[in-house]
């Protein structure tokens, strides 16, 4: 079949790569030049051990406490917007322990499913790429932190995930170049991280190779739509026939859709990284610093830091206090070690799609014949992205699921 993929994502890259390999024509569409985006900026972790959704029971009252703060780790900026409004209506209603316990298996079985197949892919991509199986530590510093983090562990081994619950010492010692202020640690093992950036080039490379075609710089203007069925995708450079459509665009899902008379539920959740490099002394295993929700990615002499979640729409201006929130929570988990303070104008950002329960939407939409959604994975894009590719090319090309995907419609109320 020809299948047009509608996003040039780290979603949309892997969708097109089993796709490929199941012998489609596959062509990918991409507004910009696949150099920038979500998936470039993320801190590139593939972890098993993030299978709470979004949406958990006590998150809207907290983000209620955050929004009278401009430097907090999440953040709503309040605003007259109808898309917001039945987004977080609709999140509101999902934060609760039923959706946590209706979801968490299910996200599970696809962060199981893509660590595995990211293993794989490091294999099959001829000039490979960073792919470092050291772990991911949770830090904390609060006693209740640390006791919430043991319990999530616990829950973890229920799952057939492997941590190691660290001192403060202990943690110490993963770390010998580096000092480590805090009460403890989480270590999960079966975690590991690569470097997004580099892992994008030889994804887009090899499928270039490969035979996939590439739309760069092409946006999507409307549908040719016929008795149900997807005719053409129309595009600012010519209409595009097509047999199948998969929407994998990230956080514009919601944008797309209305194009085909479809209401989807998707926010962009703003996040801010910073970089350096060349660094005498380095992390050896990243870590995420739970009582401030920063997230660090250390890969030889490179270092990313990154954080937040900011619910303010497509908005590009960049609010300084959060990326200096970012370094001064790093700096009180590591003090020694010497990197200079952001320069906010300098800060990466990008748009993380979130819809409102937490979960992504992964499968085929039933109000046309031949539409499909990949995309909704909020943090987790490069976490499912290989498990939710495969899912698509099973989907598309009429075979059994590797995994139940009934959780992750696109449909679901």
């Amino acid at each position: 079949m020809k299948v047009v993929v509608i996003g040039g994502g780290v979603i949309g890259l892997c969708s097109a790569w089993y796709l490929q390999q199941e012998g489609h024509e596959v062509h990918v569409m991409e507004s910009g030049d696949l150099t920038d985006g979500c998936s470039f900026g993320n801190m590139g972790y593939v972890s098993p051990s993030h299978f709470i959704p979004l949406a958990t029971p006590g998150i809207v009252a907290q983000g209620l406490k955050w929004m009278l703060s401009s430097s907090s780790p999440f953040y709503i900026k309040p605003r007259l917007n109808l898309d917001m409004v039945r987004w977080g209506m609709a999140f509101w209603t999902k934060a609760n322990a039923r959706n946590v316990e209706n979801s968490a298996a299910h996200l599970n079985n696809l962060l199981q499913l893509s660590r595995g197949l990211t293993a794989d892919l490091q294999r099959d991509l001829p000039d490979g790429f960073d792919l470092i199986e050291r772990g991911v530590f949770m830090l904390y510093k609060s006693a209740k932190t640390g006791e919430h983090e043991r319990e999530m562990a616990e829950q973890a081994h229920g799952f057939g995930l492997k941590t190691v619950i660290c001192t403060a010492s202990e943690v110490q010692a993963y770390e010998p170049e580096v000092a480590v202020d805090v009460t403890g640690g989480v270590l999960y093992t079966d975690d590991c991280h690569l470097h997004p950036a580099r892992f994008m080039r030889a994804m887009h490379q090899t499928l270039t190779n490969r035979g996939v075609q590439f739309h760069l710089n092409t946006t999507v203007n409307g549908f040719e739509r016929n008795n149900g069925v997807i005719r053409q995708v129309l595009t600012n450079n010519g209409p595009l026939p097509c047999d199948e459509v998969v929407i994998a665009n990230g956080s514009r899902m919601g944008d797309i859709s209305k194009l085909l008379d479809i209401s989807l539920l998707m926010q962009p959740g703003k996040g801010y990284s910073m970089e350096y490099d060349h660094l005498k002394n380095n992390l050896r295993i990243p870590s995420i610093l739970v009582d401030d929700r920063v997230a660090t990615t250390p890969i030889g002499p490179w270092l990313r830091i990154g954080g937040t979640m900011e619910l303010s729409g497509h908005s590009t201006h960049i609010l300084p206090k959060r990326v200096q929130a970012i370094y001064n929570a790093f700096r009180r988990y590591y003090p020694d070690l010497d990197i200079a303070p952001p320069d906010p104008a300098k800060a990466w950002y990008g748009y993380r799609p979130v819809t409102p329960d937490g979960v992504p939407y992964i499968g085929h939409h039933g109000q046309y014949r031949n539409l499909s959604y990949a995309g909704g994975h909020a943090m987790l894009g490069i976490s499912a992205a290989a498990g939710t590719g495969k899912l698509i090319a099973e989907l598309l090309s009429g075979q059994r699921t590797s995994i139940d995907v009934a959780r992750f419609s696109p449909e679901r109320k």
